[in-house]
């Protein structure tokens, strides 16, 4: 037997199972996975990064309670010591109040940045420490699908071993620009997603990806018939990033993808759900 600390929005929840089947109670009878998701998905990109700090967890944490997405989406990098954390960028520079390469710290420098918000999202934020992704996993991990983008494809492993090791195999995605880390994904058991741009969708064949991607991530602003090649691929979901006003959600929803991916997820959900996909 193990115990772990769920952090469940502002309680503490300590709750002992195996190492292979950690149930948190708040999940009832097992946590929320990809298959629960609704016909057409709304993701929070970096957590909804029009509205909220990209990639924090107050963020995260509000976005979540908001309910305005069903999954939440957290960019990925690996520090020194191998400790994976929530960071889009390769730098510390714009998103933070610290200078420097992500790769070059350590957890224990790690815990000593602050984020720096932008100054023309909506509200009052406080400069608070960024995350690690085994944080956001013991906070949301089961109560939302997570949706985490592997920026340095070597932290695959140990994405794989958190992930596996608080059950979450199906409740997680894991994203990346690179069919090869998603064929690695797939085969480590993880739900596997990609994403490719609109330059890309010119040449890409997506049924080759059919076997191994659980979801294909496609630019908004891509050709029709390259959208609709990718919704016609044989790969069950198609979501479409980044989405941020009603006619490009209507568009894509149109076109036959079945989610999409957003920096304004409450504003999106203040504009309707949209029309419905074409089947």
């Amino acid at each position: 037997m193990v115990t772990r600390t769920v952090l469940a929005g502002l309680a503490t929840l300590t709750v002992a199972g195996t190492a292979t089947g950690l149930a948190p109670l708040e999940w009832g009878a097992g946590p929320l996975t990809i298959d629960a998701l609704p016909r057409v998905v709304y993701t929070a990109h970096r957590g909804g990064a029009l509205e909220v700090p990209e990639n924090s967890m107050s963020g995260l944490m509000t976005t979540y309670r908001r309910g305005t997405a069903d999954v939440l989406d957290v960019d990925t990098r690996i520090l020194r010591d191998g400790t994976v954390v929530a960071m889009h960028d390769a730098t510390l520079d714009r998103t933070t109040r610290a200078k420097g390469p992500v790769r070059g710290l350590t957890l224990a420098d790690w815990q000593r940045v602050r984020l720096r918000p932008d100054s023309k999202l909506p509200g009052h934020w406080r400069a608070e420490r960024p995350p690690t992704v085994a944080e956001v996993l013991d906070r949301l991990g089961g109560r939302v699908v997570l949706m985490l983008e592997a920026k340095d494809p070597d932290s695959l492993d140990t994405l794989a071993r958190m992930i596996r090791a608080r059950g979450l195999t199906r409740s997680v995605l894991v994203n990346s620009n690179h069919p090869e880390v998603a064929l690695r994904a797939h085969r480590l058991g993880l739900m596997s997603q990609l994403w490719r741009s609109k330059k890309q969708m010119r040449t890409d064949r997506p049924e080759r990806w059919a076997s191994f991607v659980d979801v294909l991530d496609v630019d908004y602003k891509a050709r029709d018939s390259d959208l609709v090649r990718a919704v016609r691929s044989g790969i069950p979901r198609v979501w479409a990033h980044t989405v941020n006003t009603r006619k490009q959600r209507d568009r894509v929803l149109r076109l036959g993808c079945n989610g999409v991916i957003t920096d304004a997820p409450a504003l999106l959900a203040r504009a309707g759900k949209g029309r419905g996909h074409r089947t």
